[in-house]
């Protein structure tokens, strides 16, 4: 049985996606002003509403669920019948019709599914095309990815790719230039022209992007640091460097 919790996430996925959801159990003894709007809105679209005590909620989930789990159909809750995913050509594809050029985000190597919710959801503030990760050593869609993202999970365009070397000579050869963000990099994101069509790379936390990664980056850059600190939280940085694209191409 596949869940999805949390208020933000369980509302999105009821917006974009109701008939994905099987049953909405919400947390009995709680009638604050977001779990009624909750239940109304699924009611709204047509999606059973079950109260429950909130031992049965904690037992279906590990996370902070806020009084909102959501049972997915066995069917529309596999990830073969996720819209958003995409293969390689699926992503080759979007880059070759796009009408604008292309911003793109590669997560090489974040395994924490904390990371890769707060990434998409700052994709899809963004405006970002696609999220790009290694079928191998990453974290992946599931319920806590779901629940960090609040709805960006289930919309922001998500490439799974055997080999990210082979996506970015493949990326290179469409014109995409490759950025790839790393600590000792002399040019900062903000010294840097980032509006033309961009894929953005950003390695795991500790120790960054994997050698052969790195070596296909046009250019490497970092954010300036001026405390203690010698590093940002992946999430965090990606969400600067991402509306640092975004400033230039408004410009």
């Amino acid at each position: 049985m596949q869940y999805l919790f949390g208020i933000h996430a369980v509302d999105g996925l009821l917006r974009r996606k109701p008939e994905s959801i099987r049953e909405l159990a919400l947390q009995q003894g709680r009638a604050d002003k977001r779990i009624a709007a909750l239940e109304t809105l699924a009611r709204n679209q047509g999606v059973a509403v079950v109260r429950a005590p909130r031992a049965v909620l904690d037992e279906r989930v590990n996370g902070r669920h806020q009084g909102a789990v959501a049972t997915l159909d066995a069917v529309a809750g596999s990830e073969s019948a996720g819209d958003n995913l995409l293969d390689e050509v699926d992503l080759l594809q979007l880059v070759d019709d796009s009408p604008h050029p292309v911003l793109l985000l590669v997560l090489d190597g974040v395994t924490d599914p904390h990371n890769l919710g707060a990434c998409l959801r700052s994709a899809d503030a963004a405006g970002v095309d696609a999220v790009i990760v290694p079928k191998d050593k990453s974290a992946d869609l599931g319920p806590t990815v779901s629940k960090v993202a609040c709805g960006a999970a289930e919309v922001v365009p998500f490439a799974r790719v055997t080999n990210i070397a082979r996506t970015l000579e493949a990326l290179k050869a469409r014109g995409v230039w490759i950025y790839g963000t790393a600590g000792e990099a002399e040019a900062t994101v903000y010294d840097t022209d980032l509006r033309g069509a961009v894929a953005l790379v950003m390695g795991a936390e500790g120790d960054g992007m994997r050698r052969l990664t790195r070596e296909l980056c046009d250019y490497l850059i970092k954010l300036p640091m001026a405390g203690t600190v010698s590093s940002l939280n992946v999430s965090v940085a990606t969400g600067v460097c991402l509306f640092e694209v975004v400033r230039q191409r408004a410009v």
